[in-house]
Protein backbone atom coordinates (compact mmCIF):
# COMPACT_ATOMS: atom_id res chain seq x y z
CA UNK A 1 0.00 0.00 0.00
CA UNK A 2 1.43 3.79 -1.00
CA UNK A 3 1.66 6.52 1.31
CA UNK A 4 -0.44 9.45 0.37
CA UNK A 5 1.84 12.23 -1.21
CA UNK A 6 1.70 15.78 1.07
CA UNK A 7 -0.18 18.56 -0.80
CA UNK A 8 1.46 21.10 1.66
CA UNK A 9 4.66 22.83 1.89
CA UNK A 10 6.61 19.53 1.27
CA UNK A 11 5.03 18.98 -1.54
CA UNK A 12 7.93 20.44 -3.81
CA UNK A 13 10.09 17.89 -1.93
CA UNK A 14 8.35 15.16 -4.85
CA UNK A 15 8.21 16.81 -7.72
CA UNK A 16 10.81 16.12 -10.99
CA UNK A 17 13.31 18.69 -11.47
CA UNK A 18 11.57 19.69 -14.82
CA UNK A 19 8.57 20.67 -12.96
CA UNK A 20 10.26 22.17 -9.93
CA UNK A 21 13.28 23.76 -11.72
CA UNK A 22 12.43 24.21 -15.27
CA UNK A 23 15.59 26.66 -15.55
CA UNK A 24 17.85 23.96 -14.00
CA UNK A 25 16.49 21.41 -15.60
CA UNK A 26 17.00 23.88 -19.24
CA UNK A 27 20.61 24.19 -18.46
CA UNK A 28 21.20 20.57 -17.88
CA UNK A 29 19.65 19.88 -21.17
CA UNK A 30 21.83 22.26 -22.72
CA UNK A 31 24.71 20.75 -21.65
CA UNK A 32 23.88 17.49 -22.64
CA UNK A 33 23.75 19.01 -25.66
CA UNK A 34 26.95 20.54 -25.83
CA UNK A 35 28.78 17.57 -24.67
CA UNK A 36 27.14 15.45 -27.37
CA UNK A 37 27.57 18.11 -30.13
CA UNK A 38 31.21 18.72 -29.63
CA UNK A 39 34.77 17.69 -28.97
CA UNK A 40 35.62 17.53 -25.26
CA UNK A 41 39.88 17.62 -25.65
CA UNK A 42 40.26 19.01 -22.09
CA UNK A 43 42.95 16.84 -20.36
CA UNK A 44 41.56 16.68 -17.17
CA UNK A 45 37.81 15.83 -18.12
CA UNK A 46 36.16 12.79 -18.82
CA UNK A 47 32.55 10.95 -19.14
CA UNK A 48 31.69 8.51 -16.65
CA UNK A 49 28.49 6.02 -17.16
CA UNK A 50 25.27 6.05 -16.72
CA UNK A 51 25.61 3.86 -13.46
CA UNK A 52 28.07 5.77 -11.55
CA UNK A 53 25.88 8.87 -12.01
CA UNK A 54 22.67 7.27 -10.79
CA UNK A 55 24.51 6.59 -7.33
CA UNK A 56 26.02 9.95 -7.34
CA UNK A 57 22.63 11.46 -7.89
CA UNK A 58 20.71 8.99 -5.09
CA UNK A 59 19.31 9.26 -2.02
CA UNK A 60 22.68 8.68 -0.19
CA UNK A 61 22.96 12.82 -0.46
CA UNK A 62 21.18 12.55 2.27
CA UNK A 63 22.86 10.85 5.12
CA UNK A 64 25.44 12.81 7.17
CA UNK A 65 28.82 10.28 8.18
CA UNK A 66 31.37 12.35 10.42
CA UNK A 67 34.15 10.22 10.86
CA UNK A 68 34.89 6.27 9.52
CA UNK A 69 33.18 3.27 9.33
CA UNK A 70 32.50 1.89 12.73
CA UNK A 71 33.48 5.00 14.31
CA UNK A 72 31.27 7.95 13.56
CA UNK A 73 30.11 11.08 15.17
CA UNK A 74 25.82 10.31 13.95
CA UNK A 75 23.95 7.40 14.45
CA UNK A 76 21.97 5.52 11.26
CA UNK A 77 25.12 4.87 9.49
CA UNK A 78 25.17 1.21 9.07
CA UNK A 79 24.24 1.01 5.03
CA UNK A 80 27.28 4.07 4.66
CA UNK A 81 29.59 1.81 6.49
CA UNK A 82 29.40 -1.36 4.22
CA UNK A 83 29.61 1.55 1.22
CA UNK A 84 32.77 3.35 2.57
CA UNK A 85 34.36 -0.56 3.11
CA UNK A 86 33.27 -1.46 -0.43
CA UNK A 87 34.75 1.48 -1.67
CA UNK A 88 38.11 0.90 0.14
CA UNK A 89 38.24 -2.53 -0.91
CA UNK A 90 37.26 -1.69 -4.64
CA UNK A 91 40.22 1.02 -4.67
CA UNK A 92 42.49 -1.56 -3.31
CA UNK A 93 41.79 -4.14 -5.56
CA UNK A 94 41.41 -2.05 -9.18
CA UNK A 95 45.38 -0.80 -8.57
CA UNK A 96 45.89 -4.54 -6.94
CA UNK A 97 47.28 -3.84 -3.56
CA UNK A 98 48.09 -6.10 -0.88
CA UNK A 99 45.38 -4.88 2.31
CA UNK A 100 48.00 -5.73 4.37
CA UNK A 101 50.58 -3.07 3.07
CA UNK A 102 48.58 -0.27 1.62
CA UNK A 103 44.95 1.80 2.90
CA UNK A 104 43.25 4.07 1.22
CA UNK A 105 41.35 7.03 2.67
CA UNK A 106 38.04 7.58 0.35
CA UNK A 107 36.85 10.48 1.65
CA UNK A 108 38.19 13.58 0.32
CA UNK A 109 36.14 15.75 -1.71
CA UNK A 110 38.58 16.81 -4.82
CA UNK A 111 42.11 15.88 -5.55
CA UNK A 112 43.11 19.06 -3.95
CA UNK A 113 42.03 18.94 -0.72
CA UNK A 114 43.21 15.12 -1.19
CA UNK A 115 46.83 16.61 -1.57
CA UNK A 116 46.52 18.79 1.04
CA UNK A 117 45.27 16.88 3.48
CA UNK A 118 48.24 14.23 2.56
CA UNK A 119 50.40 17.68 3.50
CA UNK A 120 48.51 18.09 6.61
CA UNK A 121 49.59 14.63 8.23
CA UNK A 122 53.28 14.15 7.33
CA UNK A 123 54.44 17.61 7.05
CA UNK A 124 54.66 20.84 9.63
CA UNK A 125 54.48 24.52 8.75
CA UNK A 126 56.78 25.06 6.91
CA UNK A 127 58.45 22.11 6.11
CA UNK A 128 60.50 22.22 2.70
CA UNK A 129 58.37 20.24 -0.57
CA UNK A 130 59.46 20.13 -4.36
CA UNK A 131 57.05 19.28 -7.09
CA UNK A 132 56.97 19.78 -10.76
CA UNK A 133 56.84 23.41 -11.83
CA UNK A 134 53.61 24.64 -12.97
CA UNK A 135 55.57 25.72 -16.52
CA UNK A 136 56.69 22.85 -16.47
CA UNK A 137 53.64 20.25 -16.49
CA UNK A 138 53.15 20.14 -12.98
CA UNK A 139 50.04 21.27 -10.79
CA UNK A 140 49.01 24.20 -8.92
CA UNK A 141 48.76 22.10 -5.71
CA UNK A 142 52.47 20.78 -5.68
CA UNK A 143 53.64 24.26 -4.17
CA UNK A 144 53.52 26.74 -7.15
CA UNK A 145 54.01 30.55 -6.36
CA UNK A 146 55.23 33.41 -8.60
CA UNK A 147 58.20 35.71 -7.90
CA UNK A 148 55.15 38.15 -6.54
CA UNK A 149 52.75 35.62 -5.32
CA UNK A 150 52.56 32.37 -3.16
CA UNK A 151 49.35 31.16 -5.73
CA UNK A 152 48.63 27.87 -4.45
CA UNK A 153 48.14 26.61 -0.44
CA UNK A 154 50.80 24.43 -0.57
CA UNK A 155 53.29 27.49 -1.28
CA UNK A 156 51.82 29.75 1.49
CA UNK A 157 52.12 27.24 4.58
CA UNK A 158 55.34 25.22 3.40
CA UNK A 159 58.52 26.02 1.67
CA UNK A 160 58.63 25.15 -1.81
CA UNK A 161 61.37 24.61 -4.79
CA UNK A 162 60.04 23.21 -8.06
CA UNK A 163 62.39 20.81 -10.07
CA UNK A 164 61.76 21.43 -14.05
CA UNK A 165 61.80 19.63 -17.18
CA UNK A 166 64.79 20.00 -19.44
CA UNK A 167 64.39 22.75 -21.64
CA UNK A 168 65.57 21.22 -25.05
CA UNK A 169 63.97 17.49 -24.41
CA UNK A 170 60.83 18.53 -22.32
CA UNK A 171 61.74 15.64 -20.05
CA UNK A 172 61.85 16.38 -16.61
CA UNK A 173 65.62 16.67 -15.73
CA UNK A 174 66.17 14.03 -12.82
CA UNK A 175 70.12 14.84 -12.31
CA UNK A 176 69.16 18.49 -12.03
CA UNK A 177 66.14 17.69 -9.12
CA UNK A 178 68.94 15.02 -7.28
CA UNK A 179 71.42 17.87 -7.01
CA UNK A 180 68.59 20.57 -6.24
CA UNK A 181 67.56 18.29 -3.85
CA UNK A 182 70.71 17.90 -2.07
CA UNK A 183 70.72 21.51 -1.37
CA UNK A 184 67.19 22.40 -0.27
CA UNK A 185 66.79 19.08 1.69
CA UNK A 186 63.14 18.55 1.21
CA UNK A 187 60.54 16.29 3.68
CA UNK A 188 58.34 15.84 0.35
CA UNK A 189 59.17 14.96 -2.78
CA UNK A 190 55.94 14.99 -5.24
CA UNK A 191 55.75 13.19 -8.91
CA UNK A 192 53.16 13.73 -10.41
CA UNK A 193 51.32 16.63 -13.06
CA UNK A 194 48.53 17.81 -15.20
CA UNK A 195 50.57 18.48 -18.41
CA UNK A 196 53.33 16.07 -18.47
CA UNK A 197 53.20 14.02 -21.79
CA UNK A 198 55.67 11.26 -20.89
CA UNK A 199 55.93 8.37 -18.52
CA UNK A 200 57.95 8.72 -14.72
CA UNK A 201 61.14 7.36 -13.69
CA UNK A 202 60.19 6.18 -9.92
CA UNK A 203 63.14 4.55 -9.57
CA UNK A 204 65.02 7.52 -9.64
CA UNK A 205 63.18 9.57 -7.88
CA UNK A 206 62.93 7.33 -5.22
CA UNK A 207 66.86 7.40 -5.22
CA UNK A 208 66.50 10.77 -4.69
CA UNK A 209 64.14 10.84 -2.06
CA UNK A 210 65.86 8.03 -0.26
CA UNK A 211 68.72 10.22 -0.25
CA UNK A 212 67.10 13.23 1.77
CA UNK A 213 65.21 10.64 3.94
CA UNK A 214 62.25 12.51 2.40
CA UNK A 215 58.80 10.84 2.38
CA UNK A 216 57.81 10.37 -2.00
CA UNK A 217 54.51 10.97 -2.54
CA UNK A 218 52.98 10.53 -6.40
CA UNK A 219 49.99 12.44 -7.79
CA UNK A 220 48.50 10.34 -10.08
CA UNK A 221 45.44 12.55 -10.87
CA UNK A 222 45.93 12.60 -14.29
CA UNK A 223 47.09 8.78 -15.02
CA UNK A 224 45.16 7.06 -12.40
CA UNK A 225 43.03 5.23 -14.58
CA UNK A 226 46.20 4.18 -17.20
CA UNK A 227 48.04 3.01 -13.99
CA UNK A 228 45.06 1.20 -12.76
CA UNK A 229 45.21 -0.59 -16.20
CA UNK A 230 49.08 -1.32 -15.94
CA UNK A 231 49.18 0.97 -18.64
CA UNK A 232 52.03 2.68 -17.29
CA UNK A 233 54.47 2.67 -14.90
CA UNK A 234 53.83 1.84 -11.56
CA UNK A 235 54.06 3.95 -8.21
CA UNK A 236 53.11 1.72 -5.85
CA UNK A 237 56.22 0.13 -6.39
CA UNK A 238 58.02 2.83 -4.87
CA UNK A 239 55.95 5.97 -3.02
CA UNK A 240 54.98 6.27 0.76
CA UNK A 241 51.83 8.04 -0.57
CA UNK A 242 49.62 7.99 -3.57
CA UNK A 243 47.17 10.28 -3.95
CA UNK A 244 44.44 10.86 -7.31
CA UNK A 245 41.26 12.44 -8.55
CA UNK A 246 38.91 10.06 -9.30
CA UNK A 247 37.59 11.99 -12.57
CA UNK A 248 39.83 11.98 -15.03
CA UNK A 249 41.40 8.81 -16.43
CA UNK A 250 39.94 6.65 -13.84
CA UNK A 251 36.23 7.76 -15.02
CA UNK A 252 34.19 8.42 -12.17
CA UNK A 253 32.64 10.92 -10.30
CA UNK A 254 34.18 14.24 -8.90
CA UNK A 255 36.44 13.27 -5.98
CA UNK A 256 40.08 12.47 -4.51
CA UNK A 257 41.76 9.54 -2.78
CA UNK A 258 44.55 9.18 -1.03
CA UNK A 259 46.32 5.72 -0.86
CA UNK A 260 49.10 5.40 2.08
CA UNK A 261 51.56 2.69 3.12
CA UNK A 262 50.89 1.13 6.51
CA UNK A 263 53.44 -1.19 6.90
CA UNK A 264 56.66 1.53 7.57
CA UNK A 265 54.97 4.16 9.41
CA UNK A 266 52.31 2.04 12.20
CA UNK A 267 50.64 5.93 12.83
CA UNK A 268 50.00 6.91 8.96
CA UNK A 269 46.69 5.08 8.63
CA UNK A 270 45.81 7.61 11.69
CA UNK A 271 47.56 10.66 10.33
CA UNK A 272 45.78 10.58 7.23
CA UNK A 273 42.78 9.96 8.44
CA UNK A 274 42.42 12.28 10.80
CA UNK A 275 44.08 15.33 8.25
CA UNK A 276 40.94 14.38 6.25
CA UNK A 277 38.37 14.63 9.10
CA UNK A 278 38.29 16.68 10.95
CA UNK A 279 41.36 18.66 9.94
CA UNK A 280 40.74 19.44 5.99
CA UNK A 281 36.76 18.50 5.84
CA UNK A 282 33.46 17.97 7.23
CA UNK A 283 31.65 14.95 6.40
CA UNK A 284 32.15 12.82 3.51
CA UNK A 285 29.54 13.07 0.18
CA UNK A 286 28.14 9.36 0.92
CA UNK A 287 27.13 9.72 -2.57
CA UNK A 288 29.67 10.49 -4.43
CA UNK A 289 31.53 7.73 -2.82
CA UNK A 290 29.00 5.04 -4.18
CA UNK A 291 29.37 6.73 -7.54
CA UNK A 292 33.39 6.10 -6.96
CA UNK A 293 32.93 2.41 -6.15
CA UNK A 294 30.85 2.07 -9.39
CA UNK A 295 34.04 3.47 -11.01
CA UNK A 296 36.20 1.37 -9.23
CA UNK A 297 35.01 -1.53 -10.19
CA UNK A 298 34.30 -0.64 -13.77
CA UNK A 299 38.29 0.43 -13.45
CA UNK A 300 38.78 -3.50 -12.42
CA UNK A 301 37.12 -5.07 -15.53
CA UNK A 302 39.72 -6.50 -18.41
CA UNK A 303 37.58 -4.30 -20.69
CA UNK A 304 38.94 -0.92 -18.45
CA UNK A 305 42.44 -1.72 -19.30
CA UNK A 306 41.58 -1.99 -23.42
CA UNK A 307 40.02 1.46 -22.67
CA UNK A 308 43.01 2.81 -21.38
CA UNK A 309 45.06 1.43 -24.51
CA UNK A 310 43.22 2.87 -26.61
CA UNK A 311 43.61 6.21 -25.09
CA UNK A 312 47.11 5.94 -25.55
CA UNK A 313 47.22 4.81 -28.83
CA UNK A 314 44.75 7.89 -29.49
CA UNK A 315 47.13 9.89 -28.20
CA UNK A 316 50.05 8.92 -30.16
CA UNK A 317 47.92 9.35 -33.32
CA UNK A 318 46.90 12.82 -32.75
CA UNK A 319 50.55 13.27 -32.11
CA UNK A 320 51.76 11.90 -35.11
CA UNK A 321 49.24 13.82 -37.48
CA UNK A 322 50.06 17.04 -36.10
CA UNK A 323 53.47 16.30 -36.14
CA UNK A 324 53.24 15.53 -39.90
CA UNK A 325 52.44 19.28 -40.25
CA UNK A 326 55.55 20.33 -38.84
CA UNK A 327 54.10 21.79 -35.33
CA UNK A 328 56.24 21.62 -32.33
CA UNK A 329 54.76 19.12 -29.36
CA UNK A 330 56.29 18.81 -26.11
CA UNK A 331 58.51 16.04 -26.16
CA UNK A 332 57.89 15.23 -29.48
CA UNK A 333 54.18 13.46 -28.41
CA UNK A 334 52.69 11.31 -25.36
CA UNK A 335 53.27 8.17 -23.85
CA UNK A 336 50.07 9.05 -21.48
CA UNK A 337 46.71 10.52 -22.34
CA UNK A 338 47.50 14.33 -23.11
CA UNK A 339 49.62 16.14 -25.69
CA UNK A 340 51.40 19.53 -25.03
CA UNK A 341 51.04 21.75 -28.00
CA UNK A 342 53.51 24.71 -28.34
CA UNK A 343 51.73 27.43 -30.38
CA UNK A 344 54.86 29.73 -29.64
CA UNK A 345 56.59 28.81 -33.33
CA UNK A 346 53.41 30.19 -34.92
CA UNK A 347 53.19 33.49 -33.27
CA UNK A 348 49.79 32.21 -31.60
CA UNK A 349 49.21 31.87 -27.80
CA UNK A 350 46.91 29.32 -26.39
CA UNK A 351 44.20 31.80 -24.95
CA UNK A 352 43.38 32.78 -28.74
CA UNK A 353 43.33 28.88 -29.62
CA UNK A 354 40.87 28.16 -26.57
CA UNK A 355 38.40 30.94 -27.46
CA UNK A 356 38.64 29.81 -31.26
CA UNK A 357 38.27 26.35 -30.47
CA UNK A 358 35.30 27.28 -28.16
CA UNK A 359 33.62 29.15 -31.49
CA UNK A 360 33.89 25.65 -33.36
CA UNK A 361 32.73 23.40 -30.49
CA UNK A 362 36.13 22.31 -29.60
CA UNK A 363 36.45 22.10 -26.05
CA UNK A 364 40.56 22.40 -25.15
CA UNK A 365 42.35 24.90 -22.65
CA UNK A 366 45.37 27.36 -22.73
CA UNK A 367 48.33 25.86 -21.22
CA UNK A 368 51.90 27.43 -20.18
CA UNK A 369 54.80 25.35 -21.56
CA UNK A 370 58.47 25.29 -20.67
CA UNK A 371 60.08 28.67 -21.42
CA UNK A 372 57.00 30.87 -20.73
CA UNK A 373 57.90 33.97 -19.06
CA UNK A 374 54.46 33.21 -16.89
CA UNK A 375 52.12 30.91 -16.86
CA UNK A 376 49.24 33.39 -16.84
CA UNK A 377 50.01 34.16 -20.66
CA UNK A 378 50.68 30.51 -21.81
CA UNK A 379 52.06 29.65 -25.05
CA UNK A 380 50.39 26.52 -25.76
CA UNK A 381 47.58 24.18 -25.67
CA UNK A 382 46.92 20.85 -23.45
CA UNK A 383 44.81 18.32 -25.50
CA UNK A 384 43.15 15.14 -23.81
CA UNK A 385 42.16 11.69 -25.22
CA UNK A 386 40.05 10.45 -22.13
CA UNK A 387 36.60 11.87 -23.13
CA UNK A 388 36.94 11.40 -26.57
CA UNK A 389 37.85 7.96 -26.02
CA UNK A 390 34.91 7.21 -23.96
CA UNK A 391 32.65 8.10 -27.09
CA UNK A 392 34.34 5.60 -28.90
CA UNK A 393 36.29 7.02 -31.49
CA UNK A 394 39.81 5.12 -32.69
CA UNK A 395 43.08 6.29 -34.55
CA UNK A 396 41.11 6.98 -37.65
CA UNK A 397 39.09 9.69 -35.34
CA UNK A 398 41.74 11.27 -33.79
CA UNK A 399 43.13 12.03 -37.42
CA UNK A 400 39.86 13.64 -38.18
CA UNK A 401 39.87 15.37 -34.98
CA UNK A 402 43.38 16.48 -35.72
CA UNK A 403 42.36 18.19 -39.14
CA UNK A 404 39.81 20.14 -37.16
CA UNK A 405 42.55 21.22 -35.01
CA UNK A 406 45.05 21.84 -37.95
CA UNK A 407 41.76 24.20 -39.62
CA UNK A 408 41.59 26.30 -36.54
CA UNK A 409 45.09 27.22 -36.56
CA UNK A 410 45.20 28.26 -40.15
CA UNK A 411 42.06 30.41 -39.60
CA UNK A 412 43.90 31.86 -36.77
CA UNK A 413 46.70 33.16 -39.09
CA UNK A 414 44.57 34.59 -41.22
CA UNK A 415 42.72 36.39 -39.08
CA UNK A 416 45.81 37.58 -37.26
CA UNK A 417 47.30 38.60 -40.16
CA UNK A 418 44.42 40.81 -40.80
CA UNK A 419 43.63 42.34 -37.80
CA UNK A 420 46.89 41.81 -35.58
CA UNK A 421 47.99 40.46 -32.21
CA UNK A 422 45.24 42.02 -29.92
CA UNK A 423 42.88 39.52 -28.44
CA UNK A 424 39.85 41.94 -28.28
CA UNK A 425 40.08 42.51 -32.23
CA UNK A 426 40.88 39.17 -32.81
CA UNK A 427 38.00 37.24 -31.06
CA UNK A 428 35.62 40.01 -32.84
CA UNK A 429 37.10 38.79 -36.02
CA UNK A 430 36.44 35.12 -35.39
CA UNK A 431 33.13 35.53 -34.40
CA UNK A 432 31.81 36.70 -37.74
CA UNK A 433 34.18 33.99 -39.53
CA UNK A 434 32.83 32.30 -42.40
CA UNK A 435 35.08 29.58 -41.88
CA UNK A 436 34.18 29.22 -37.93
CA UNK A 437 30.65 28.87 -38.94
CA UNK A 438 31.43 26.15 -41.29
CA UNK A 439 34.06 24.70 -39.17
CA UNK A 440 31.43 24.59 -36.26
CA UNK A 441 28.96 22.85 -38.70
CA UNK A 442 31.44 19.94 -39.59
CA UNK A 443 32.38 19.53 -36.06
CA UNK A 444 28.63 19.51 -35.04
CA UNK A 445 28.06 16.65 -37.57
CA UNK A 446 31.15 14.88 -36.64
CA UNK A 447 30.50 14.41 -32.98
CA UNK A 448 26.74 13.52 -33.07
CA UNK A 449 27.82 10.54 -35.12
CA UNK A 450 29.37 9.59 -31.99
CA UNK A 451 26.88 8.03 -28.04
CA UNK A 452 27.51 10.13 -25.25
CA UNK A 453 28.32 8.06 -22.12
CA UNK A 454 25.28 7.92 -19.58
CA UNK A 455 22.27 8.92 -22.01
CA UNK A 456 20.82 5.62 -24.11
CA UNK A 457 19.29 7.11 -26.33
CA UNK A 458 20.74 10.36 -28.13
CA UNK A 459 17.66 10.82 -29.94
CA UNK A 460 16.18 12.59 -27.08
CA UNK A 461 19.12 15.05 -26.56
CA UNK A 462 17.36 18.35 -27.47
CA UNK A 463 19.65 21.05 -29.65
CA UNK A 464 18.93 24.66 -27.72
CA UNK A 465 16.40 26.75 -29.31
CA UNK A 466 19.01 29.61 -29.34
Amino acid sequence: MSVALPNDYNKVLYQPLAEADPEVQQIIENETWRQFSGLELIASENLTSLATMEANGSILTNKYSEGLPGARYYGGNEYIDQLERLCQERALKAFDLDPKIWGVNVQPYSGSTANFATFTAILNPQDRIMGLGLPSGGHLTHGFYTAKKKISASSIYFQSFPYQVDLKTGIIDYEGLHKNADLFKPRLLITGGSAYPRDWDYARLAETAKSQGAYLMSDIAHISGLVAAKVQSNPFEYCDIVTTTTHKTLRGPRAGLIFYRKDKDAEMEGKINAAVFPACQGGPHNNTIAGIAVALKQAADPAFKEYATQIINNSRAMAEKLHEKGYKLQTDGSDNHLILWDLRPLALTGSKIEKICDLAHITLNKNAVPGDLSAMTPGGVRLGMGALTSRGMKESDMHKVAEFLIRVIDISLEIQSKVGKKLVDFLKAAESHEGIKQLHADVEKFATSFPLPGVRDTSSIKKPSA
